[in-house]
């Protein structure tokens, strides 16, 4: 029996090794692994002693021979066998084989040249060979699998659901790779996706259970995303977040992303409760606790700027599940830590980067650009008699802010940089509005709306009018716009068009 190891990532193999060849099989190495495993005191071969020619093309090809691929690709039956006798190939048995660090290599610096030449070829290959031909070699690229697959060779229950599995992982270990690379090509020259649209990702943890504890569920990570991520925060005290939680968060983070003066954001259900931005982040965080002081109980709370004593105490006044910020104090760590089921995560917070959004559908997914345009400030237009002062226009686009991630038909009320009223995921626009107004529990004079699309009729104008609100943004588009205009100046309002929708579903 024989066995090919050739590694980058060297954890576990001289172990492994000396294991196989106390077992009598014939190891044959390259390069590096094979002066690690010659160091070691392991007998094996050079491969270019079994091909009979050396390594070429500074190392990038060293296995690329057919005395190694059809070693490894022969069908253990006659017809093969005696052909392998004919060019004095000898059959390889096991294919023990993982690839040059790309994705380190990627994560580490912008070199182009650095990453092509961590782009491993006769890895792969040889990995893939081996994976074809599964029923008669094994093939090893995960570490974590050399104690089972030397139990297995040592008690002789080498069977077929192993190679099996063995073979599945390879695959899936050169396809993650394979996606790694490509993605990486598009994102570094931002070019546009092709007929075929290929996304991978890494086993994070799996999770105690999904939306419903009947549900299976895991969290897998996106090695290529630099957007800020509940999945780079450290956690600093609690129990392991479940499904819902980094649901949720998410919804706080991808929020969040839109705002650089202090803010807080309250979100329950993946949705926003409270939204406000302060003079400093505790002001913000009471700003937004008194928007929806009800529906924050048991949800998460994301600020962007350090956790302070003072605050520590506001938050521990009720129960919150999550609490997210760049970082918190001595003090104020020992104020949130005393109860025990919170979870605190320290995490990074900046700029949202456009990227692709993906939404699982039956038989495929869906893929757009992210979200990332609010309005076009140079094109807005004001289109009523009122024009909105100052502090409108900063209250407007805060709203407009809050109304892109909140669930279409979606009304959001602000005043002052906070929100005082949000209706979301209504199949009606003025069921959106009479939900966002009614919660409001503030005199709405004074206030201002954010519409994610059109007035359809001037029904919700009106009674945003009837309520005293003095502004509203809103994409325009409708054949009935005059109509909303009309309402908007019979009640002094002012009303701002964008020309860009924000439907999210």
């Amino acid at each position: 029996m024989r066995a090919l190891i050739s590694v980058s990532d060297k954890k576990g193999i001289v172990e492994f090794a000396k294991r196989l060849e106390k077992l009598g099989i014939e190891i044959i190495s390259t390069g590096g692994t094979y002066k690690l495993l010659k160091d070691e005191g392991i007998d094996l071969l050079k491969v270019s002693h079994v091909t009979d020619h050396g390594e070429i093309l500074e190392g990038r090809v060293k296995t690329l021979h057919p005395k190694i691929h059809g070693g490894i690709l022969a069908k253990r039956n006659e017809s093969h066998l005696n052909e392998l006798k004919e060019h004095n190939i000898v059959p390889i048995d096991m294919v023990v084989v993982n690839l040059y660090p790309f994705k380190e290599t990627i994560l580490r610096t912008n070199d182009l040249d650095e990453a092509i030449e961590n782009i491993d070829i006769g890895g792969p290959t040889m990995i893939r060979a081996g994976a074809k031909n599964f029923k008669d070699v094994m093939v090893v690229c995960d570490p974590k699998d050399y104690e089972k697959v030397a139990q297995s060779i040592e008690a002789n229950e080498v069977n077929f659901d192993l190679r099996y599995d063995l073979a599945l992982k390879a695959f899936s270990h050169t396809a993650h790779y394979d996606a790694l690379i490509s993605g990486y090509l598009r994102k570094r020259a931002n070019k546009d996706l092709l007929d075929t649209y290929t996304q991978t990702f890494e086993r994070v943890d799996q999770l105690r259970y999904g939306e419903n504890p009947h549900q299976r569920a895991f969290v897998y990570g996106d090695v290529l995303d630099e957007n800020m991520s509940i999945l780079k925060g450290e956690q600093l005290h609690g129990k392991k977040l479940s499904f819902n939680n980094i649901n949720d968060a998410n919804g706080a983070i991808q929020l969040m992303s839109e705002f650089s003066e202090p803010t807080a954001v309250n979100v329950k259900h993946a949705n926003p409760c409270g939204v406000a931005t302060g003079y400093d982040i505790k002001d913000a965080y009471m700003k937004a606790y008194e928007a929806d002081p009800v529906s924050v109980f048991g949800g998460i709370v994301c600020l962007n700027r350090s956790v302070g004593e003072d605050l520590a105490t506001e938050l521990n006044k009720i129960f919150i599940e999550i609490v997210i910020a760049p970082d918190y104090e001595e003090e104020a760590l020992k104020i949130l830590k005393s109860k025990k089921n919170i979870r605190i995560i320290k995490m990074e917070m900046k700029e949202k980067i456009k990227n692709w959004t993906t939404k699982r559908i039956s038989g495929g997914i869906l893929v757009q650009d992210s979200n990332e345009e609010l309005w076009d400030k140079d094109n807005l237009k004001v289109v009523t008699e009122r024009i909105p002062n100052k502090n409108e226009m900063e209250d407007l686009e805060f709203a407009l802010k809050v109304v892109k991630h909140i669930t279409s038909n979606g009304i959001v009320v602000v005043k002052d940089k906070q929100t005082i009223g949000i209706g979301n995921g209504q199949v009606s626009r003025i069921w959106a509005m009479e939900n966002a107004l009614s919660r409001s529990n503030v005199d709405l004079r004074g206030s201002v709306i954010a519409s994610d699309a059109f007035f359809p009729f001037d029904d919700c104008v009106k009674l945003a009018g009837e309520k005293g609100i003095c502004a509203i943004v809103q994409p325009g588009g409708s054949m009935r716009d005059d109509d909303s205009v009309k309402m908007a100046d019979k009640y002094g309002m002012s009303m701002v068009l964008t020309g860009i929708r924000h439907f999210k579903h």
